[in-house]
Order: structure tokens, then sequence, then C-alpha cells
């Protein structure tokens, strides 16, 4: 499947650092000797919980706003999302002074809701249904001449997004691997961008769960599959790889390993319980990968991409 798209590079990454710098939070590297025993390798968990509005979303979405042009922004920015995406637009269009208008599904988690409206977003609801959430925002566009800003398929975003890996290369410059979550596909294709392109012999790999495993079966059969209903906890990873991400992928990704429920509620519990830090089910999955897959990761200096920590306290996925 070839590919005329615009693929960003690791200087694009480097410019996006420069940019957003000052707006984001330099996360932490933690380890913790008890989970490397544990995991049978050495485990370096870069915190993207510990970012604004709690995920690396506040990234790619900083850098898309900041890369407007007056004009542009004076109009505002749009776009549709449930998650975190939806509270990181929000919170980067208030810091620049321009609304934000956010179509969100009806049935979006409560605790969503608030954290949009807390970060000042303009929020319409809709059905729960792609078509809808798409021809609600296509009639505030048109209305407000707002500029989308898609979740992942932007390269503006997935350079924002390739920052986290930036930042995890600079603390932890010896790594073997590093892997990251994959839904849409902007991190993953933010991290194997920049480090493909700075250290070539570090491996990459997504990490995906297996009820929604459409990213590792469109970069194995080279066709992009959509994500149709998928059931998983990993709310985080419920879409699909679009023309631009799944370019990115197929270029600089070694693969993608897909976990079962299960692994990815024993590594969510084993996270909080043995390094006390709140990790929400799709920041997880990276960890299942590494239980999954021992034989490959065995010894090895492995950097984790942690999404974010928003979770939902009262339902918790030990508790169901």
């Amino acid at each position: 499947m070839e590919s005329n798209l615009n693929l960003p590079l690791a200087k694009d990454i480097e410019k996006a650092y420069g940019l957003i710098c000052e707006h984001v939070s330099r996360t932490p590297v933690l380890e913790s000797r008890s989970v490397n025993r544990f995991l049978g390798c050495s485990v370096f968990f870069k915190c993207e919980n510990f970012q604004r509005v709690g995920a690396f979303k506040f990234r790619g979405a900083t850098h898309a706003v900041l890369r407007l042009n007056d004009a542009e922004a004076a109009q505002g920015v749009i776009t549709h999302s449930s998650g975190n995406h939806a509270a990181a637009l929000a919170l980067a269009a208030s810091q620049r002074g321009i609304p934000a208008y956010i179509v969100m599904p009806e049935n979006a988690p409560e605790i969503k809701k608030k954290a949009v409206a807390g970060y000042g977003g303009i929020i319409t609801f809709c059905a729960p249904t792609q078509t809808d959430r798409e021809q609600t925002m296509l009639r505030i566009k048109a209305e407000t001449g707002a500029t989308f800003i898609h979740p992942y398929d932007n390269f503006n975003v997935i350079c924002g997004q390739g920052t986290a890996s930036l930042e995890l290369m600079q603390q932890n410059p010896e790594l073997d691997i590093v892997v990251a979550p994959v839904g849409g596909g902007g991190l993953l294709s933010g991290t194997a961008t920049y480090v493909k392109g700075r250290y070539p012999n570090v491996q990459v790999f997504g990490a995906e769960p297996l009820n929604a495993d459409d990213a590792h079966r469109s970069l194995r059969d080279r066709t992009i599959y959509p994500s149709i209903k998928p059931q998983t906890i990993a709310d985080g990873l419920l879409t699909s790889l679009s023309p631009l991400t799944f370019s990115i992928l197929s270029a600089h990704c070694d693969g993608i390993i897909t976990v079962p429920e299960q692994l990815i509620v024993e590594a969510m519990r084993m996270v909080w319980e043995r390094m006390k830090i709140i990790v929400e089910p799709s920041s997880a999955v990276p960890v299942a990968a590494i239980m999954q897959k021992p034989d490959l990761f065995r010894g090895k200096r492995v950097g984790i991409i942690i999404s974010g920590g928003n979770v939902d306290l009262d339902r918790l996925p030990w508790q169901r």
C-alpha cells in the first residue's frame, strides 16, 4: 500500500518540542525493582499519567493549537472526542485564549464530560455513533469556521505526541526497546518516528488489546482494517489506524503485540500495587505485552510510554 502522505521526521518532533516545552510538563521516568524482578527486564516508565490533563494527548493538542496562524486561531478549534483528546484540546485552546468546540457522545463518562467543561470546552452532545459525531462536528465547523484538530490523523498532533519519546530517550538513552500502546496510532507513530530516526538500533513495538487488534492485522496484511465494536477495558484504544498513522507505522514499527483482557487487568493492578501510581487500562497494555512475550524482553532495557491515568475510580476492572 503506497503512500504519498507527508510523513514526519525526527527533526519535526524536535522542532515541536522547542515550541511546546514551556507549555507541557516534563514528566518523570520511574523504575521499580519489584516490577523488574517480576517482568525479568529493566523497565523505565515514562509517566504521561502525570502530564497535564493526565495524558500524553496534551502534547499533540498543544502543538496543533500553537501551529495555527492568528487568523485560524481567532476562529477556534473543534474536534469530536469522548476522551483525553477532548480535554487536552480544550485546555490547549484556553491557554491560547481561543474557543474549543467539543462534540461528545451523550454516553461519554461523566468524569470526562466534567473535565472538558472544566477546561473551558464548549460541549455539544450527540448520539453515540461515528456518523452523528462527524455530522455534528461538520455542522458546527461550518457555523464557526473553527479548525478541525483530529486526535491522531494530523501531522502536528503526531509530532507533539512524539515529544514524549524524545524526553524518554534524553532521560534514558541506553534503551533496547520502546513500547507504546496503539489505538488510532498517534502516540506510537510519533514514538516510532523519533526513536527510529535518532536511535535506529532501538526496537519499537506497539501494544494492543487482542479484542481490538485491528492495528496488528492492518500492518500484517498491509491494509487498513476498521475497528468494529471492539470489546475491551482499554477504552483509549478503540479507534482504528488512519492513512497517516498506517503509513508511519508501516515504515517504522517493529511489530504489534496483542494481549488478552485478563492480562491487561493483571498488568494494571500490578502497576498500581507495586509502583503506587494510577494508570488507566490503556497504559497497562504495554506492560501486559512484556508479560505476554517474556522471551522478547528478558534482560533488556525497556522504555514504556504510560499514556495516561484518567480512571473512573467507581469502575475499576478488578471490582467487576
